[in-house]
């Protein structure tokens, strides 16, 4: 199971004559990042909801919105008269223009306190209905999750299967690449020094040196190994996987660098070139991932 960190999950519920929802949105991060808002009269249940919503979500950016809306009209929330009423008295005492423009009863409403929360005492039957839309609202968000990582999985084996591709379309060039290197060091040699004065063991051994330092097949070896490991990591049971898999690619763009490095051949550098572009849309990708 492959779950991405961007998701969106809501519930809702009747009672009475209210209306019982629970938003929760997530997007890519770090670590675990929860910005709740809750009734004012649930406050005290707040490091609650928050542990559920954080066990529930794992990693992300995490938006969470708790809310009871009253069709009676009723609402949590009240005008404080006589701090109202101060604030517009002082301010008709002040000696302001006569052109004034100012909308002093939406300034005063905006002061803290003018508005206050009602101190009503918590509903246990509201409660549990919120511990319980909250749950739905989390299941949601989590087959959510699933659908987007679902996806991203098609794609991670597509880019990964086209990079072992590349790796083995590679084999065919490296006998005429080391041919190759053969005449550009025999060349450059009978340009600065006449065949004469060359000892040919010498020779040999300093080609054979040079082919060595050259030679690409560990990190072939170590590419596919990688890359197989990808694979079997992406189709584990756990859902948490992002931070391997993240690791992972960082061990596959070493070695496709280095082949880089040490290609020496334009068509190989042709395959490396590939390799790395899809590389690079995996560790996009993997930074979305839980």
């Amino acid at each position: 199971m492959l779950l991405s960190m961007t998701g969106y999950g809501r519930s809702s519920r009747r009672l009475g004559d209210k209306n019982i929802s629970v938003e929760i949105k997530s997007l890519n991060g770090k670590t675990s990042d929860l910005r709740l808002r809750v009734p004012a009269n649930f406050k005290e249940k707040e490091i609650t909801i928050r542990k559920i919503i954080l066990q529930g979500c794992s990693r992300g950016k995490i938006d969470a919105n708790v809310e009871i809306a009253s069709e009676s009209g009723e609402n949590d929330f009240a005008l404080n008269k006589t701090l109202f009423d101060k604030y517009l008295n002082e301010l008709k005492e002040l000696d302001l223009p006569s052109d004034s423009n100012t909308d002093y009863v939406q300034a005063i409403l905006r002061i803290p306190n003018v508005i206050k929360a009602d101190d009503k005492e918590l509903d246990e039957e509201e409660w549990k209905v919120i511990l319980e839309v909250t749950e739905e609202a989390l299941a949601n968000l989590t087959n959510f999750r699933k659908e987007e990582g679902d996806m991203t999985k098609i794609d991670f084996h597509k880019r990964v299967s086209s990079i072992q591709n590349n790796l083995e379309e590679i084999a065919p060039y490296e006998s005429r690449r080391v041919d190759k290197l053969k005449e550009r060091l025999k060349s450059k040699l009978e340009e600065y020094i006449s065949n004469e004065k060359v000892d040919p063991n010498r020779y040999e051994q300093e080609v054979i040196y040079y082919l060595e330092k050259l030679d690409i097949n560990e990190e072939k070896v170590r590419l596919s190994q990688h890359c197989k490991y990808f694979l079997e990591v992406l189709d584990m049971d756990n859902a948490e996987k992002g931070k391997k898999l993240g690791f992972i690619s960082q061990e596959m763009g070493r070695e496709i660098n280095t082949l880089g490095a040490k290609a020496q051949d334009a068509d190989i550098q042709q395959r490396v070139v590939g390799m790395k572009d899809e590389l690079e849309k995996i560790k996009e990708q993997v930074l979305n991932i839980i």
